[in-house]
């Protein structure tokens, strides 16, 4: 293990009032706020008073009405939050995360530009295909596209959005109240993109964002996901829950990036990483087996069943999962990497089927650790100088007291060490990231199998 040039990047990763599915019932949780914007700026306040680079905000676009007397459900839509969001914050970065499958390019291209231009070059855009039939029924349709598809869609969707954040070059704008001038109309161009799913006659009403483009943030470990992350991905979200598997991702992306002419550090790669914190590791374990006392046996059983695809209610849950169950992965729609994940940690560890349910519900299939804070900075180091990630994106299971937790007792030592900033040098999301600002056209396929007339 060497000492790396660069430091480890960190995103504040915000789900609910907490990443565990029973984290809302923790006394210290703020599910009483969770539709109240006191309870996002004072989130926002922490993860900058922390330094992270990105605040990053998941959005699912259903509610199942069956969960939702036990569930914690429903979540403000980052769109409208994250501008709300940068006029209490200076300098971290705003991630939301947003559908290509029920939306329009147009859309999203306008909201992302208007939302850089609002916080001065601090936007970035999880790009998301979405995950069930809910969703679609939800948005008119009655099926949800099949996995590979739906990435060929959300190709095409990123290629009309930047060629749309392209239509302005950056020095269109004259503004000269003499010549009467506002723009140089040689420099704003139509995009008239027509293509297999999406079409759109352009110019974007936006000028183009102060990053050249939002940082874009992808989260699939699937291999068409995979391929998607090395062609536009710039950070690149993952579960990986050892050493071994995180080092394997990271290189097999990373070798993907010279197919479209990418440079390793073009791309940051950030697992998720669900910290349970104590001042001795007596202390985290109890905190720990609080919070995993709070989920009932009948829900872990019942979320793990629907997350393989398979009805393990008829089975002790004390059993082992059972290994002639139908392949889940080949039969899911959604998260193939994620299921495959879980499927190797059941097999491996052996657990029972309601050890396995408590496991998806701590944490969704991310990395968990339990620990002190100098044991969970010893472990952050070791994965990243062991070139297992560029970062991590931090779920606290419980919020806010997770995050202020990680703030106050992790932060400090990571930045002892030299592994992390004690204070920004930049401005934008792209400054604090590392990454260049495009140029026009970068990322711009040079063939596309859909029609293009002109750009």
């Amino acid at each position: 293990m060497g000492r790396r040039n660069e430091q480890m990047h960190l995103g504040a990763f915000i789900y609910y009032t907490g990443h565990h599915h029973a984290g809302w019932r923790h006394p210290d949780s703020a599910v009483e706020q969770l539709f109240d914007i006191e309870l996002y700026k004072k989130l926002a306040e922490t993860a900058e008073r922390g330094k992270f680079d990105i605040l990053f905000f998941a959005d699912l676009l259903y509610v199942h009405v069956q969960q939702v007397e036990q569930s914690v459900s429903g979540m403000l839509d980052p769109m409208t939050l994250l501008p709300a969001l940068s006029m209490v914050t200076q300098k971290i970065g705003l991630a939301a995360t947003v559908s290509t499958t029920y939306n329009e390019p147009y859309n999203v291209a306008r909201k992302f530009a208007s939302l850089d231009f609002i916080s001065g070059g601090r936007s970035a855009w999880n790009i998301v295909t979405s995950q069930l039939d809910v969703e679609a029924r939800n948005y008119g349709k009655e099926k949800h596209p099949e996995h590979g598809l739906r990435y060929e869609m959300a190709r095409e969707f990123v290629d009309v959005a930047t060629r749309l954040w392209d239509s302005w070059e950056d020095d269109a704008l004259v503004l000269n109240r003499e010549q009467g001038r506002f723009a140089d109309s040689t420099k704003v161009k139509s995009v008239d993109y027509k293509g297999q799913w999406h079409s759109t006659g352009g110019p974007l009403n936006v000028p183009r964002p102060p990053q050249g483009y939002p940082v874009l943030i992808q989260a699939g470990s699937s291999e068409p996901g995979q391929d998607f992350a090395a062609e536009y991905g710039e950070v690149i979200f993952t579960a990986q829950t050892s050493l071994d598997a995180a080092k394997a991702f990271y290189d097999s992306l990373k070798s993907k990036l010279s197919k479209y002419g990418r440079k390793n550090e073009e791309v940051k790669i950030m697992p998720g990483l669900s910290p349970v914190i104590g001042n001795t590791e007596q202390e985290a374990w109890r905190k720990y087996y609080e919070l995993q006392a709070l989920i009932p046996e009948s829900t872990a059983v019942a979320v793990l069943s629907g997350f393989l695809n398979y009805d393990l209610s008829g089975l002790s849950p004390d059993q082992p999962l059972p290994s002639d169950i139908p392949d889940p992965v080949a039969a899911s729609n959604g998260m193939k990497s994620r299921i495959q994940l879980l499927l190797d940690l059941a097999y491996k560890e052996k657990l029972s089927i309601a050890e396995l349910g408590r496991k998806v519900l701590a944490s969704r299939g991310h990395m968990q650790f339990v620990g002190t804070p100098e044991q969970l900075a010893d472990f952050m180091q070791e994965w990243y100088e062991g070139y297992g990630c560029d970062g991590f994106n931090i779920m606290a299971p419980v919020l806010p007291g997770g995050l202020e937790e990680f703030v106050d007792h992790v932060i400090p030592i990571l930045q002892e060490r030299g592994l992390f900033r004690k204070d920004y040098t930049g401005s934008t999301l792209r400054e604090h990231l590392g990454l260049p600002r495009p140029k026009t056209g970068h990322f711009h396929k040079v063939e596309s199998t859909s029609p293009v007339l002109s750009s």
